[in-house]
C-alpha cells in the first residue's frame, strides 16, 4: 500500500482554491497588491473553521519566523515557490541631494526574492491570459 503524496502540484493548483486566481481574488481592487491583514482575511474566510485571531496567529508565526531566519543570515527555500536569501551591498560613496555634499554609504545586507521555476510558469501563463482577454 503506498502512501498518497503530500507534495504541491502547481499545476493542479489547490483543492480548496482556483488554479490561477484572478487579480480581484487575491489583492486589492487594482490587483497589484495584497495587504497582511487581507491576507488574514481571506485565510479566515476560505477555512471557516479556523478563527480569524487563529489565522492572524498563523500568517504572523509564518512571518516572524522568515524574519528571524534572515536576521540570522540564513536562507529560506520553499519548493515550487521561491527562495530568501541576503545580499551584501558594499560600502559606496553617495551625495546628499539637499546639500550635494559627499557621504559614505555603509555596507548593507537586504532581503532579496528569486522566484521559483513553478511561479515564473503560472505567472507567465496568467500574464498571457491577461494579454490575451485585452485585444
Amino acid at each position: 500500500m503506498s502512501k498518497p503524496s503530500n507534495r504541491w502540484d502547481p499545476d493542479e493548483g489547490s483543492q480548496h482554491e482556483p488554479a490561477s486566481p484572478s487579480a480581484t481574488d487575491v489583492g486589492e481592487a487594482d490587483g497589484l497588491s495584497i495587504a497582511k491583514s487581507e491576507l488574514i482575511a481571506k485565510l479566515a474566510d476560505k477555512y471557516p473553521q479556523l478563527a480569524a485571531r487563529d489565522a492572524e496567529l498563523a500568517v504572523r508565526t509564518v512571518l516572524d519566523a522568515m524574519t528571524r531566519t534572515l536576521v540570522e543570515g540564513r536562507r529560506i527555500e520553499i519548493r515550487g515557490f521561491g527562495s530568501f536569501a541576503l545580499s551584501t551591498r558594499p560600502p559606496r560613496t553617495g551625495r546628499n541631494p539637499k546639500s550635494g555634499e559627499t557621504v559614505m554609504v555603509p555596507q548593507k545586507r537586504v532581503p532579496h526574492f528569486k522566484p521559483g521555476k513553478e511561479l515564473r510558469k503560472r505567472v507567465d501563463l496568467n500574464a498571457d491570459d491577461d494579454t490575451e482577454s485585452q485585444t
